[in-house]
């Protein structure tokens, strides 16, 4: 019982871990692209596409 437990706890902490990484590359590519495809603001400078 304790084997099949301690494979499942680790099945699902490298799941988790894998997930969290394709979030964070999905994030980055956003990042990039609002970086690079942002609208011009007033005064012909870029602005931010961000809030803060």
């Amino acid at each position: 019982m304790v084997p099949l437990l301690l494979a499942l706890i680790l099945f699902g902490t490298g799941f988790v871990l894998k997930a969290l990484w394709w979030i964070a590359v999905i994030v980055l590519v956003v990042w990039l692209l609002g970086s690079v495809v942002r609208p011009a603001a007033s005064g012909g400078r870029k602005g931010r596409w961000y809030r803060w």
